[in-house]
């Protein structure tokens, strides 16, 4: 059992206590760090104006000119000053470790002794021609982003990953130690967590009730979860679907669907989850999605897309399943329909789902992981 509490460095650009930035995952990763870990000094949030301020201007005029983009948030203009900052920041307190959530290009021409752990949901490599706007890219703005991705996790101890995808990414196209990358599924990023004698005591009625939750309705596949939506109903399923999180283009509208579009995870937001039967988000490209960690504090089965690193957060038969990347409204509407009138199959997932959440996708047990990864290395 660690005895010592360290004195951790927490860097990241934007500020790590606002659970807005990145979905809340700095927050509640430096929330369980404080309680298990040791004392986190935030060290963001941190803009160098001028190099952002130049990086911003070039990739309006390529995008104007040339029709391509450049990611100055992995430039080696703003990397560098960056490690500058960041450089003066740590050099004025006395720190046992450095925690880098998301922030390659903070560390990439960072210049300490001080042992990394960088934190991220995948690599560059894996986002070039997969997310939308790593799309286009300029082709010396994927060389800078795959030079401070190699950086970085050169420089760090430790690298960790919530999903193989992520993790084998590191190693294959980036050449790191298969020692010092560790797969550990990130947690829910809700406070407070719901009993698990409620979410147990749940029960579904004849009307199932999907819930659609994402920022992006057409990265997120709000177009096959609509038609998802529809097919049940003309099987005769009385399904309700609502959306949180975006606003549907105005053709996508029906009298049993409705959507909101909460600011935080407030009253209303735990209200939605402890009413809903199904979360589905048949999304084209994602990282991780905490979102299937907060779907399974509350005993919903998730019903995703098997892409990038959700297969890190959503386990076939567990708390979920996961179709292929080309199913189609028919092959959602059929599976949901399936487990929705099979009560014994859906209970299981219900109980398996919080199950998984309790054991694996909390921020505690990630936390856990971590403290004992520290324990021998500190």
């Amino acid at each position: 059992m660690q005895t010592k509490r360290y004195e951790i460095a927490f860097l990241t650009a934007g500020d790590a206590r606002s659970t807005r930035a990145w979905s809340g995952t700095p927050y509640y990763m430096s929330m369980a760090l404080t309680r298990n870990v040791g004392d986190v000094d935030y060290l963001g949030p941190v803009n160098p104006s001028l190099s952002s301020f130049l990086g911003k201007r070039f990739s309006s005029v390529s995008r104007k000119i040339l029709g391509k983009e450049f990611d100055y948030d992995h430039s080696f203009l703003l990397s560098r000053a960056f490690g500058k900052i960041f450089d003066r920041k740590i050099s004025e307190e006395k720190y046992d470790v450095i925690f880098a959530p998301a922030s390659s290009s903070i560390i990439a021409f960072l210049k300490t002794r001080i042992p990394i752990v960088y934190v991220s949901d995948t690599t560059f490599g894996n986002m070039v021609n997969y997310y939308p706007r790593f799309s286009r890219l300029l082709s010396i703005s994927i060389r800078q982003g795959n030079e401070i991705e190699r950086r970085a996790i050169t420089n760090s101890t430790l690298a960790l990953f919530p999903s193989e995808w992520a993790a084998n990414s590191a190693i294959r196209d980036y050449g790191a130690k298969r020692t010092k990358v560790h797969v550990i599924p990130f947690g829910a990023n809700i406070d407070p967590v719901p009993s698990r004698e409620r979410i147990l005591q749940k029960r579904k009625t004849d009307k199932c009730r999907l819930l659609f939750l994402g920022r992006d309705w057409e990265r997120k596949g709000g177009v096959v979860a609509y038609d998802a939506f529809l097919k049940m109903n003309r099987m005769g399923v009385d399904t309700h679907l609502t959306v949180c999180g975006c606003v549907p283009p105005s053709r996508f509208s029906h009298e049993k669907m409705n959507s909101f579009h909460f600011g935080s995870k407030n009253k209303e937001f735990e209200s939605l989850l402890l009413n809903s039967d199904f979360l589905i988000l048949p999304t084209k490209a994602e990282c991780f999605g905490t979102v299937f960690c907060e779907a399974s504090a509350y005993g919903i089965p998730s019903i995703a897309t098997n892409t990038g690193g959700v297969s890190g957060a959503v386990k076939n038969g567990e708390n979920g399943y996961l179709l292929p990347p080309n199913s189609g409204g028919d092959d959602y509407a059929k599976l949901i329909t399936d487990i929705f009138q099979n009560d014994e199959r859906y209970y299981r997932l219900v109980r398996q789902s919080r199950d998984l959440f309790d054991q694996r996708l909390n921020w505690d047990s990630w936390v856990m992981e971590v403290g004992a990864l520290l324990g021998k290395l500190l």
